[in-house]
């Protein structure tokens, strides 16, 4: 895709979390998407949607997130027309469950659905449609992996995913994860075949690894749960 007829692209961050939201949209139409937005950066968000004169459509979560409060709810309060969206497979209410290969569309652009479950059943990676970024929620994080300990979460199915639906993506491809506790932005579809720790290893040694963490709950997970399942609006 020539650099003219890429979409407007922003890679926005919420400290407390640590996670990273994405908004796109197309240049012409100016009709926009955004990912994983959370409830603590709301006014930031609509404001830079409000400054850039978009039409925000569609407000994603990558899966039902366990470490904060999704703002999609209140989101679709402030933003007239704005639909949310989740995987049919995460439990939790939207207005479009999304599957295996559905499009989300935005002008000319469009995020194609690659399920990829294994830190929860809801899980899903988002890809542009020419192949250049894929936005990997908490399933592939840059040189680590989302958790495999709770929330339905298998470091087999995790395990086949990557290898299944992200690794195959284009080498150059660029990935953004919905975390990242180290600074760093992104990452390729190349360097974390290479590189990355522990999808680099066998089935085996992967799930030893993931089964052996002994990491402590995300502190938000017993409000964080129940919230993200009806988009965020649980004893607002």
């Amino acid at each position: 895709m020539a650099k003219s007829e890429a979409p407007i692209f922003r890679q926005l961050f919420e400290s407390e979390s640590c996670t990273y939201t994405y908004l796109l949209a197309d240049k012409i139409t100016k009709e926009a998407v955004i990912i994983d937005p959370v409830l603590e950066t709301l006014d930031r968000d609509v404001k830079l949607v409000q400054e850039l004169g978009l039409n925000l459509k569609v407000a994603v979560n990558t899966h039902c997130h366990a470490d904060h409060i999704t703002s999609t709810g209140l989101m679709k309060k402030k933003i007239q027309g704005l639909k949310s969206a989740i995987s049919k497979h995460s439990g939790a209410s939207a207005d479009i469950q999304l599957s295996e290969g559905d499009d989300i569309t935005f002008g000319k652009h469009r995020l194609t659905v690659r399920e990829t479950p294994g830190h929860t059943n809801g899980c899903v990676t988002l890809v542009l449609g020419d192949g250049s970024m894929a936005f990997t929620g908490d399933a592939l994080l840059i040189r680590g992996c989302g958790r495999t300990d709770f929330q339905q979460g298998s470091a087999r199915k995790l395990y086949h995913s990557i290898h299944q639906k992200v690794f195959k993506l284009p080498e150059d491809c660029l990935l953004y994860p919905a975390h990242d506790y180290k600074g760093q932005t992104v990452s390729t579809v190349g360097e974390e075949r290479k590189y990355n720790p522990r999808l680099t290893k066998s089935l085996e040694e992967f799930v030893n690894i993931m089964d052996n963490l002994n990491l402590p709950n995300p502190k938000k997970i017993d409000i964080a749960v129940p919230a993200n399942l009806v988009c965020g609006l649980h004893d607002l």
